[in-house]
């Protein structure tokens, strides 16, 4: 059996990327989430834990020996350098997880979900993208509902993502999720049944 090729899916906050992913994984399709493994890299045993309280202290860890991340968050939103000290931690350690996990694979292509495919180089282990893209408004409101958040709070989160134009210019696919869930399930249907054609995500 030849080894699974990789698709990247991402698209902004409020596009619906989670509900495609979800989608293609009741389709079968194995498929990793870049925001679990970061979450998975930091769990208690792990060595980046460690690392990670030895430098910035143990206030940074709740009672239970978890990572508080709202704490870490504090920290390093507000320094640079100690925000540039975690990337260099964590970057290779989600890479490998990520990686390791799509090694896994036994469906014909795995899919690797990440909000910051294009930004963070993790495009680099794709072979195809796939961009889910809302028109910005609807993505304000769908968030705002979602999260029960404030339009600012949403726009602050868009200004960090890169911008619409840059993930559009990395895509050579885009589902244009601006209508129900159930055009969006029949959506990733085709699409799934065009992947299935093609041999290291090109046709």
């Amino acid at each position: 059996m030849s080894k699974p090729w990789i698709l990247g899916l991402t698209g902004g906050i409020g596009s619906g990327k989670s509900a495609a992913a979800k989608h293609f994984i009741d389709l079968g399709v194995h498929t990793v989430d870049a925001d679990h493994a970061a979450r998975w890299v930091v769990e208690p045993g792990r060595p980046a834990l460690a690392r990670i309280a030895e430098h910035f202290g143990e206030e940074v860890l709740q009672a239970d020996g978890q990572l508080d991340r709202a704490a870490l968050r504090t920290r390093v939103f507000q320094n640079a350098e100690e925000r540039r000290w975690l990337e260099a931690l964590l970057h290779p350690l989600i890479g490998q997880e990520i990686h390791d996990y799509l090694a896994r694979a036994e469906s014909p292509y795995a899919i690797l979900v990440s909000p910051l495919l294009i930004e963070s180089g993790q495009r680099r282990l794709t072979q195809r993208i796939l961009v889910v893209d809302t028109p910005e408004e609807l993505q304000v409101q769908r968030t705002m509902l979602r999260d029960q958040t404030s339009a600012e709070q949403v726009n602050a989160i868009l200004q960090v993502q890169a911008n619409r134009e840059e993930r559009l210019r990395h895509a050579d696919d885009v589902l244009v999720n601006d209508r129900d869930l159930a055009w969006l399930q029949a959506e990733v249907e085709r699409l799934h049944q065009f992947y299935l054609t093609l041999r290291g995500g090109q046709p």
